[in-house]
């Protein structure tokens, strides 16, 4: 688990800092740009495992899905249990209605629900007590999808342990001020190749994370809030039928 969160931050950019306490004199000397300090650094090397400590959190993600669609999750991720529930809402930016349907996640899976036409799909395959396909989580393809992406995301913003501040210095990541997300006030800090992270002034959690994906074009933006305990479950066996036991209906559906 240590590797993975530690291949995850260096793979993905995610260099957390925060601005330590410091006098107003020494606000006052620091300069959108510098680089982060050793204090900054130990900080960081805590920032995964203070939300697992915490437990969980709210969150939105969103994110393109081709020049003419976003993808937005909303919803909350259980740190502990690895566990996340969301609704996927795509918007097409045309005429045609929004696509909306409810996800539950692990490491190892997805739970697609409320998807339209598949009650009645099920029903006439046979299982009409079912309300969700599950299917793998698979993001080693060439060209992974883009829901999976984001769970994986999620899910590995948690760490068993702390890091080695020693792994945060010296590697280009730097301070860029405060503002405001969601009423909330944040320290901005610049990370390479084009990401950026906000963390909260008053409460040292991560707030929000912004990074290109690779091989595309835009970004995906994560946003954290209310930060605390959860305790989520996925769908029961009976209200699943696997996707690898009903392909067609399964690509039919887009799921």
């Amino acid at each position: 688990m240590r590797s993975r969160a530690r291949a995850l931050l260096l793979a993905l950019g995610l260099a957390l800092t925060l601005l330590p306490a410091c006098s107003a004199a020494d606000d006052a000397d620091r300069r959108p740009g510098d680089p982060v300090t050793a204090t900054e650094a130990q900080t960081l090397a805590r920032l995964l495992h203070r939300n697992l400590e915490r437990g969980g959190a709210d969150f939105v993600v969103t994110s393109p899905y081709s020049d003419a669609a976003m993808l937005t999750l909303t919803g909350e991720i259980d740190f502990r249990r690895s566990i996340g529930r969301a609704q996927a809402v795509t918007e097409f930016g045309d005429e045609r209605p929004d696509d909306t349907r409810t996800l539950f996640f692990t490491a190892e899976d997805i739970w697609f629900g409320d998807v339209p036409g598949l009650a009645e799909s099920l029903a006439g395959a046979g299982v009409p007590d079912a309300t969700y396909l599950r299917r793998p989580v698979s993001t080693g393809e060439e060209s992974p999808v883009l829901v999976d992406v984001l769970v994986e995301m999620l899910l590995n913003l948690s760490a068993p342990e702390d890091d080695d501040p020693q792994s945060f210095q010296g590697r280009g990541y730097t301070w860029q001020g405060q503002r405001s997300i969601d009423s909330k006030l944040t320290s901005l800090f610049a990370l390479q190749h084009g990401r950026s992270v906000a963390v909260g002034a008053s409460d040292d959690l991560l707030t929000q994370f912004v990074t290109p994906l690779p091989g595309a074009t835009f970004e995906v933006t994560v946003t954290l809030s209310d930060h605390g305990p959860r305790r989520l479950a996925v769908p029961a066996e009976e209200e699943t039928v696997d996707a690898g036991d009903h392909r067609e209906l399964a690509k039919a559906l887009g799921v």
